[in-house]
């Protein structure tokens, strides 16, 4: 070890310009900070030597720099989420909920970061277990956004009986039930009929997907509450983090989803803002607006 800052790049897997701007960034970091890529990023950017395997990607990091879209931020959070770094997303794609700089901003953010200017916000994640016949849990994953649990079947519902804190609330049959974090209420949450909860806000936003039944609402429960999952029924599922396969399940298989007790932090300069993005993405423009 060097004694410098660390920093670790993740890139989008298909944009080449966002490769190039990787490189822009690793340029900057030249005698100031010692850079490192996972392996399949580095050999992207064509800086092999560079690579580290994934699961030691977070280790004593202190800047993980996410190159892309929301979906890189996702991934970004996934390989730090428990080294307790955070993450500074550049926007590389389209208008995201999750990446606050634009490209032409890269250097003077990564400036203000050295110099330490940026703001820390702290977003819940959602952490999963699976649970034994024992009861032991068995930890499977975190996400930033959402945990889900699909229909393994094409064409076919799954059934999937949920309790609150313990306590039987309700059987689903629907295409999928999906545990937000306010962070992901903006994802497939909200397209499945799910509200928008801002996302410095800390809650469990429990949304079925294409419920076939008279019960469709979210519920926003609180960030304290234990959301158990079991597969009832004949059919397996599959359960997915942040849009990620992790697991499939069988029936009679129980997940329990709680808030984690790490947080995802994310590097913020200030010149955007939750309220504003929604705004665009939605195209909500009255006559106030210039």
């Amino acid at each position: 070890m060097s004694g410098r800052p660390q920093i670790g790049i993740v890139v989008h897997q298909y944009r080449s310009d966002v490769w190039s701007l990787a490189r822009e960034a690793i340029a900057w970091c030249a005698d100031r900070v010692d850079v490192r890529l996972p392996t399949e990023d580095a050999g992207l950017v064509k800086l092999p030597e560079l690579g580290v395997d994934e699961a030691h990607f977070g280790r004593g990091l202190d800047l993980c720099l996410s190159l892309g879209g929301d979906g890189t931020m996702l991934r970004s959070a996934e390989l730090v989420s428990d080294a307790d770094v955070a993450i500074l997303g550049v926007n590389g794609g389209h208008l995201g909920y999750l990446t606050e700089v634009e490209p032409a901003q890269l250097i003077e953010t990564l400036d203000d970061w050295l110099a330490g200017r940026l703001t820390e916000e702290s977003r819940m994640m959602v952490e999963v277990f699976r649970v034994a016949e024992s009861g032991d849990e068995e930890p499977i994953g975190r996400a930033l956004n959402e945990a889900v649990i699909l229909r393994a079947e094409s064409g076919r519902a799954v059934e999937v009986l949920t309790a609150i804190d313990g306590k039987t609330f309700h059987r689903y049959l629907a295409d999928g039930l999906i545990v937000a974090t306010p962070t992901g209420s903006t994802a497939y949450s909200l397209s499945a009929g799910g509200p928008i909860v801002e996302p410095d806000f800390e809650a469990l936003i429990v949304t079925p997907v294409a419920a076939h039944m008279v019960f469709n609402r979210s519920m926003v429960l609180a960030p304290t509450t234990d959301v158990a999952l079991t597969v009832m029924g004949h059919r397996g599922a599959v359960l997915s983090l942040d849009g990620r396969s992790a697991l499939d399940l069988s029936p009679g298989d129980t997940v329990l989803c709680r808030a984690a007790k790490q947080p995802a932090k994310l590097l913020v300069s200030g010149q955007r803002d939750f309220h504003r993005v929604l705004k665009e993405k939605f195209h909500l423009v009255d006559r106030h607006d210039h």
